[in-house]
C-alpha cells in the first residue's frame, strides 16, 4: 500500500487520530507530550499513530496535509493542527467540545484504543 493511501486509511478509519512522536502514555517530544495530555483530558478515546516508528508516514504526511510539523490532530478527516492550537483550543474549551462530539457520533468499542 502506497503511503499516502496508509495516511488517508488511517484518517478515515479513526475519527479523532493524533499523528505524533511516541505514544500518549510515552510521547517522544515536549510537543506531543502536550498534544497528547490536552487531548487525555477530554476523556474521550483516540487514535495515534507514532511517527517514529513510521518514518514513511513521517516523510509523507506533511505534504499531504500541507503541515509541516507534528503532532498533527485529525477530527472526522480534517486538520485541527499542532500542538499550539490544540492547546489553546483545550484552554479556551473548545476541544472538549469537539471531541465529546465526534465520540458521541462515533462510539468505540470498550477496550479498544
Amino acid at each position: 500500500m502506497e503511503t499516502i493511501d496508509k495516511i488517508k486509511q488511517q484518517i478515515e478509519e479513526n475519527p479523532i487520530l493524533l499523528y505524533m512522536k511516541g505514544s500518549p502514555k510515552l510521547p517522544s517530544c515536549g510537543f506531543s507530550s502536550q498534544a497528547s495530555q490536552a487531548l487525555m483530558g477530554c476523556g474521550q478515546a483516540f487514535a495515534y499513530v507514532d511517527i517514529l516508528q513510521n518514518p514513511d508516514i513521517r516523510a509523507e504526511l506533511p505534504k499531504y496535509a500541507d503541515w509541516p510539523t507534528f503532532p498533527q490532530l485529525w477530527v472526522e478527516g480534517e486538520l485541527i493542527g499542532g500542538c499550539d492550537i490544540i492547546v489553546e483550543m483545550f484552554q479556551k474549551g473548545e476541544l472538549q467540545e469537539l471531541i465529546t462530539e465526534v465520540a458521541a457520533r462515533h462510539p468505540q468499542p470498550e477496550g479498544d484504543e
